[in-house]
Formats: C-alpha cells, structure tokens, sequence
C-alpha cells in the first residue's frame, strides 16, 4: 500500500514489501471473496440448485503412492485445498514472528491482549445463549474468528480514509487470531485419534526440523515430506489441514545467525508465501467459500434466525469482538501498559473492532468441524452471514463517518 513506503529502525525493509504484498493480496481476494460468497447464495437460491449440490458432491479420487483416496469435491475443498491456506497462514505467522510485527515485544502487547479478549468474548456469549444445547455448544469457537481477507476487501472500500497502523494492527490481531484458531482446532475437534498414524506423522515432522537444523533451503524436501505429513495427519483423527500449519512452520527463513544482510538473504519460506499467496487469495479461499456457503433462504423465517445458534454467533461476532477488542485497548491504555496506533482514537478502535467481527472463512470451516448434523450446520452458516454482513456494513458506515477523508491523523 502506499502509506508503507518508508522502513523504520525496527522495521526491515524486507518486511515492509511482504507487508505491501500482503495487504495487497488480501484486500483484493477479500473482494473475490465476498464475490465467491454471493454467488454460492444465488447458485442454492436459484433454479441452478441441483447443480450446485452435485457440483459438491462430484467424487474425487486421487492415488498417492499406495494409498487410493475418495471424497467428494466438498471434503477434497475443505480437507485438502484448506491445508493450503493454513500452510500459508503458519508461513505468514513465522515471517511475522521472525522478522516483521511480531518481532518485537514492544509491538505485540496491544494485539495480542486485543486478540485474546476478541475471542473469549464471543465465546462467552454463544456460551451464554446455547448452554443448554450440548450439540450447539460444540460450535463455541465458530464466532471467534475473524477473517483477514473480507475485513481488508470492506477497508478497501474506504481508500485513503484508513490509516496503515489501523490495516497494521488489524492484520496482527488477525495473525494471532488464526493462530488461536488454529491452537483450537487441534485441542478440540481433534477425534478417533490413531496413534500409529500419529507416530509416522512425527516422523515426517523430525525429518523436516532435521533438513531445517542443517540449513537445506531446497523446497522440494520439505514440500515432499508435507504431503507424507498431510497423509498421516489425515489418517491420524487430527485435522488434516493442521499438517500444513506444521509444514509450514518448518519452512526456513533467513538465518539470524550468519553475517548477510536479512534484507538481501534468499528466504525460501518468502519464496513459497510469495508463490501460494495468489492462488489462495484469488482461488483456494474463494472456492471454498462457494462450496460452504450456499445456504438455501427457502422457508426461513424471522425466527430461525432469532434462534439460540444463529443469534450466539451473531451476538458473538458483532457485538462481542468489538467489546472484547475495544474493552482491552482501553484496558491497556488506561495501565500505561500500550496506546492506541498513530492516527487512531477511540472511535477508529470502535471501527477496527466491528470489522474484526466479519468471521466469514475461519469461522464457516470451525462450523463445519462442530457440526455434522446439516440442520445445526446451517443454522450456524446462518448466523455467520448475518453477522458477517452486519459487522461489515456497520463497520464500513460507522468508519467512513469517523475517519478524515483524506486519512489524517485523529486526536
């Protein structure tokens, strides 16, 4: 973007233009997203209904070595093409943590309190609406998340209004919220757990820290050992989409240890971000949700979506991120323990924390993890689009009304 132009003393110049990059791609598969998402509402709202539940439910199947597996399109999308995107998300998460917002303490204090109270807000509030419900309540997590790609598409829409260190803490508390997420999906929708299929997937894991511990920078190593991994994890009754988080993280970046300039050192983990990045913005995530989100209006009703489930995760993301997000903020402005980013105020943390309501891709796939009824499912579907579609449009207004046209600093 054009507001990151010139590094600071804490910032490399090589994490300034992956952050460009990043704001760049995200913004504009946010777009396709929201695009993607429309189109799925038509397809199951249309005469094209039946197509598009057999597109779905296509069968794929695909050999890898002796191993012949079958699934529907819909399982290869979220099980296969889905670990893609936590590839690239643990890829982005270890550059941040390595070399760009992450890396230093002093930057980390408000989005990572900001991040922690974003979640258990919400969750507290889908708690306080489906406790009675034990098959509801295992979608607790479904309105913590926040989805980085529509939240930059909706601020795209604002121009020169947003301020960089508004896109900057935003994409942070995103970063550790997908982490979070992440931590969540392995500890609670983990089942069936084999432990051989567990073991070799450790094995696959040592391998590709022992290529890292000796400093092989060639992908192909690692790219390879990832597949085994995913098989393994696939098999194991852990999420297969956690072994691109794995590979990921295994993935080298520059060496802080040797004597060349980190600006100017080849980085394979850039290499691989900068290749898959595209694919996952303008594709992957796209398709994912076209196959996820359409939900079929016919027969709803006002008091569906007035339901326990539906209105936990409205509740959660549109009231309870910005609560949980804003309340820390001021929390830690009040301990003398963070401030608010320069060119931010109250009112533009108010904005940042409706459009981390948006929950949209993170929180559909946790959705589709809880929920194996179809009837609980879609009602959770439901309320993601609401609340989705209410924390941007509120957002968008409230933001636009508040920030400077021109994007200047606030008081």
């Amino acid at each position: 973007m054009s507001e990151i132009t010139t590094p600071t003393p804490r910032t490399p110049r090589r994490a300034l233009r992956a952050l460009s990059e990043f704001f760049r791609l995200e913004a504009a598969g946010g777009i396709v997203l929201i695009a993607a998402a429309v189109l799925a509402l038509i397809a199951a709202n249309s005469p094209l209904q039946a197509a598009y539940e057999a597109f779905r439910e296509i069968p794929v199947q695909v050999r890898i070595g002796a191993l012949d597996i079958g699934k529907p399109l819909l399982l290869w999308i979220n099980d296969g093409l889905m670990a893609i995107f936590f590839l690239v998300v643990a890829l982005e998460i270890k550059r941040e943590a390595l070399s760009g917002q992450l890396a230093e303490r002093s930057q980390l204090v408000l989005p990572v309190v900001c991040a922690i109270a974003g979640v258990a807000v919400p969750a507290l509030l889908f708690y306080a609406f489906n406790r009675g419900d034990a098959a509801a309540m295992r979608g607790w997590a479904v309105p913590t998340a926040t989805d980085i790609a529509f939240a930059l598409g909706v601020l795209a829409l604002l121009g020169s209004r947003v301020p960089a260190a508004m896109k900057l803490l935003l994409s942070t508390i995103a970063v550790i919220d997908d982490l979070i997420a992440i931590l969540i999906i392995a500890f609670f929708y983990s089942h069936g757990l084999s432990v051989t299929a567990l073991i070799w997937a450790a094995v696959a894991l040592a391998a590709m820290w022992l290529l890292n511990r000796r400093g092989v920078k060639s992908l192909g190593p690692y790219l390879a050992l990832g597949v085994v991994l995913w098989v393994c994890v696939l098999k194991s009754g852990v999420h297969a989409t956690l072994a691109g988080v794995a590979t990921g993280l295994m993935i080298p970046h520059v060496d802080k240890r040797n004597n060349i300039d980190d600006d100017k050192e080849h980085s394979p983990l850039e290499t691989l971000e900068h290749a898959l990045h595209p694919w996952v913005a303008y594709a992957i995530l796209p398709l994912f949700a076209f196959v996820n989100a359409g939900l079929s209006l016919s027969g709803i009703e006002m008091k569906d979506m007035l339901a326990a489930l539906p209105m936990g995760v409205v509740i959660g993301l549109v009231v309870g991120k910005p609560v949980g997000i804003v309340g820390a903020a001021l929390a830690m402005r009040a301990l003398g323990w963070a401030r608010f980013p320069a060119g931010m105020d109250l009112r533009a943390m108010v904005g940042l924390g409706l459009m981390c309501g948006i929950g949209f891709t993170m929180s559909l796939f946790i959705a589709s993890l809880a929920y194996q009824d179809p009837l609980l499912f879609d009602e959770a579907v439901l309320g993601i689009l609401g609340a989705s579609l209410l924390s941007a449009v509120i957002g968008y207004f409230w933001l636009r009304a508040v920030l400077p046209a021109r994007g200047g600093a606030q008081g």
